[in-house]
């Protein structure tokens, strides 16, 4: 073979080569496809959980415009589509669910998104999970991330019978000045989004300011957020504020999990007083204060009057003689300030004054209610004499009637007066009289002439020889 056949052999094996080589590369190029989700997602036993997926396929329009249908699965386990081993837990093309109870794709598959909810997890549930995607007729068919070396890429669902520990910053004991602003946030875990957990928050100051949203994480898994905001105030020292996260789920009972920071306010000696006990002729007095921090709280005690201190430390000790003669206060101080018990004094002395002012009220009051009492029942005694006075009065009156009547001037009938020394006896009806009310009126008013009907049987006379009854009247004076 002459050399020059040779060369272009040669020649002609390399190019051949060379194409070889750029299809390959081309046809690679074409292929080139990855997926982005979570390494772990936690889940909730009786609750769903979202698997947050995205995924890149190079000319991915184009391939979705030559595809008649596009089919989306969820492998368990194993990678391998036509391993007889794989488990397929869903199936779009077949609308294919497998041990779950419910499984929704709810990303936009257009836009790349393969998000999908899985409902009602179970312990059983936990496992490795292969996103698949073929668009036919063999357009593209692929399973993202199966190979060994990038399988940690995928997603595993790990199922607990208990939510997530909470993310409460700051955490454990927090160090705050007095009238500085506290700002608090605690983060929970919300596996299943449309199942969000609620967050509370206890022991924490009336007016703190409370905000709460659904945040995502760098690893498009979602968590709820609540924030608080308050002013620090010397009430809240060695305060343990506590926020709780509420998960719902189908089973019958819910899941809660806490977490707690303590508080520990820095502040200069509030409600700084002292108290007085005596032993014999000794009197000792003790001031006593709040303060943060309290280790370095010094007291000193002056009297009124006097500029320089008497004594130093929480008590003084004085003889009897000593505190009749004086007034004496103490001060509390701490190295972010102090205070005097004076104005705590003060303020008793007036709380005293208010009570004595109360003291006295109910006194005067009890008083008066005793002098209306005694004004009442003198009153009812004077009214049960006088009625007592009256029914004497109309006993007497009767009594005098009779004596009148009986002592009567008889007219005749040729009304002449004839005078009569004989006792004369008659029967009076007194049931016409009207006496009570009308008679003690007439009392009151001075003299009164009334006239009664008598009805006297005279027995001594008879006229033209029979008995006659007379009808006489009889003038009756009362005085």
């Amino acid at each position: 073979m002459s050399s020059s056949l040779q060369t272009l052999m040669a020649r002609n094996k390399i190019s051949c080569l060379i194409f070889i080589s750029s299809v390959l590369v081309l046809t690679h190029s074409a292929d080139n496809f990855s997926a982005e989700m979570p390494q772990t997602v936690t889940a909730l036993t009786g609750s769903c959980v979202q698997i947050p997926c995205a995924f890149n396929i190079s000319n991915f329009e184009d391939k979705r415009k030559r595809a008649n249908s596009v089919h989306r699965i969820w492998l368990k386990n194993i990678s391998q589509y036509a391993n007889q081993n794989s488990f397929i837990a869903f199936n779009s093309s077949k609308n294919i669910i497998n041990g779950f109870s419910d499984i929704q794709m709810t990303g936009d598959l257009s836009k790349m998104n393969c998000t999908t909810i899985f409902y009602n997890i179970m312990k059983n549930h936990s496992d490795r999970y292969y996103f698949r995607l073929e668009m036919e007729p063999n357009v593209f068919r692929a399973t993202f991330n199966p190979s060994t070396d990038s399988s940690q890429k995928t997603v595993r669902i790990h199922v607990t019978d208990s939510p997530q520990p909470l993310e409460l910053k700051p955490s454990g004991l927090q160090y705050v000045m007095e009238g500085t602003t506290v700002n608090l946030s605690c983060s929970a875990e919300a596996p299943c989004p449309r199942q969000p957990p609620t967050i509370s928050w206890s022991n924490i100051p009336e007016s703190a300011d409370i905000s709460t949203q659904l945040q995502e994480k760098p690893d498009k898994t979602q968590s709820v957020v609540s924030y608080v905001t308050f002013k620090a105030s010397y009430k809240d020292h060695r305060k343990n504020i506590t926020c709780a996260a509420t998960y719902p789920r189908n089973t019958p009972d819910v899941s809660t999990v806490k977490s707690t920071v303590t508080l520990k306010v820095l502040f200069p000696p509030k409600e700084t007083y002292f108290t007085l006990t005596s032993v014999g002729n000794n009197v000792t007095l003790t001031c006593k204060s709040k303060a943060s921090p309290s280790t370095d709280l010094n007291y000193t005690w002056y009297k009124f009057g006097v500029e320089m201190p008497i004594a130093w430390g929480k008590k003084l000790h004085l003889t009897e003689s000593q505190h009749q003669t004086g007034s004496y206060y103490c001060i509390a101080q701490n190295k972010y300030g102090k205070q005097s018990s004076e104005e705590a004094r003060r303020t008793a002395e007036r709380q005293s004054g208010r009570s004595r002012q109360v003291i006295y009220g109910c006194t005067g009051g009890l008083l008066v209610f005793v002098l209306l009492s005694a004004v009442f029942f003198y009153r009812r005694r004077t009214k049960v004499l006088k009625q007592a006075n009256v029914i004497g009065s109309d006993q007497a009156e009767d009594k005098m009637m009779d004596i009148y009547a009986n002592n009567a001037t008889v007219l005749g009938m040729n009304d002449k007066k004839k005078e009569t020394g004989d006792l004369h006896y008659g029967e009076i009806d007194f049931s016409k009289l009207q006496r009570g009310h009308k008679t003690r009126e007439h009392l009151n008013t001075g003299l009164e002439t009334e006239y009664s009907e008598l009805q006297v049987t005279e027995r001594t006379r008879q006229i033209k020889g029979a008995q006659q009854t007379d009808i006489i009247y009889a003038q009756v004076q009362k005085k």
